[in-house]
């Protein structure tokens, strides 16, 4: 049983007669009459019953047109699945970024990384520090511009793109922001922004405690841009890594 010769029943049922499926079928005829006996044939049961000029579905008929059409459709599937994967597939990277980098120094990279290599799909998620490391376990993504919480691991090439050292943002308008040096003390009378949602609040938090020594009341914002927003207050301050030679 060939594909050809499904079409030419199909075609039929749906013209409903063997001229207009010939034509359709871009064949003559005696040519669509004689596949619709061989494919009877084949199956050992009569799909149409002839009426001079007209005919009718047999119940088996009925049935399986229906089931032809099923198999039409998974087969046209099938090829076109097939022709895809044929394709050649584009490079791709996917990069992950920490959320409290500087989105001007992404944006830029990205930029340059597209003129030099505008064959690349880039795409780029930006996440917490553990949505990155869980990314990277999972492959999801490729590369993850971060800064460092945990020890260097063996399983992926580390490189130090730049030293950073901790520093304060706070607002211009505040007696502290006149000073050249502050004391981490002076600061607790402010509360400490940071930028992190979900469960990485608790990390950060944490790692803001336990290592930078922070001692001030917490609050969590979304991006950079909220957390300068509320900087305007004066009421708080928001902790920032700065990149060696940054102004």
């Amino acid at each position: 049983m060939l594909p050809r010769e499904i079409e030419y029943f199909q075609a039929v049922v749906e013209t409903g007669n063997f001229y207009e499926a010939a034509d359709v079928c871009h064949v003559s005829q005696s040519a669509i009459s004689q596949q619709i006996k061989k494919l009877e044939a084949e199956l050992g049961v009569a799909l149409l019953e002839r009426h001079n000029r007209t005919f009718s579905l047999t119940p088996a008929g009925s049935y399986f047109y229906g089931q032809s059409l099923k198999w039409k459709k998974q087969l046209d599937e099938i090829i076109e699945k097939t022709r895809e994967i044929a394709k050649p597939k584009p490079e791709a990277l996917r990069i992950g970024c920490f959320i409290g980098v500087e989105a001007r120094q992404v944006s830029q990279a990205v930029m340059e990384f597209g003129q030099i290599y505008p064959e690349v799909d880039l795409s780029v998620t930006i996440g917490s520090h553990d949505e990155l490391y869980d990314g990277m376990e999972k492959g999801t993504i490729d590369l993850a511009i971060n800064d460092q919480r945990r020890a260097f691991s063996d399983m992926y090439e580390n490189i130090v793109l730049a030293q950073s050292q901790i520093q304060i943002e706070i607002a211009a308008s505040h007696p502290l922001a006149k000073q050249d040096q502050i004391q981490i003390e002076e600061l607790e009378g402010l509360d400490c922004i940071l930028v992190a949602a979900g469960k990485s609040q608790a990390d950060e938090q944490n790692y803001c405690q336990q290592i930078v020594g922070i001692r001030s009341p917490f609050v969590f914002v979304s991006s950079l841009q909220e957390a300068r927003l509320l900087l305007l207050s004066g009421k708080a301050y928001l902790p920032v890594d700065v990149l060696e030679g940054s102004e």
